[in-house]
């Protein structure tokens, strides 16, 4: 699930999994960090995973999880979705 917030000339972007997800960890991986497997974790609660990052208003960036370093997900709640180069689809966020 996505959540936005306008923050001046951001936007404040939650990343959200709702539980019952099981998983050692998750990523948030796109082209806001260079598609970094590592960068931008995801927290655990009770509810699922989330991490909230800001990113510039009016753009859309590509984006997919990664769970347990090896298993890629889309975000069904994504703004929409567009093919990638390995045939799969890549979840969109517009700001």
């Amino acid at each position: 699930m996505l959540q936005k917030r306008v923050n001046g000339r951001a936007v404040r972007v939650t990343f959200r999994i709702p539980a019952p997800l099981k998983a050692q960890s998750i990523t948030l991986v796109g082209e806001f960090n260079g598609w970094n497997t590592t960068e931008m974790p995801l927290t655990a609660s009770t509810d699922g995973w989330a991490t909230t990052i800001d990113l510039p208003a009016g753009q859309e960036f590509e984006y997919r999880y990664l769970a347990d370093g090896r298993t890629w997900l889309n975000d069904w709640s994504a703004d929409r979705y567009v093919p990638n180069e390995l045939g799969g689809d890549n979840s969109v966020v517009r700001t």
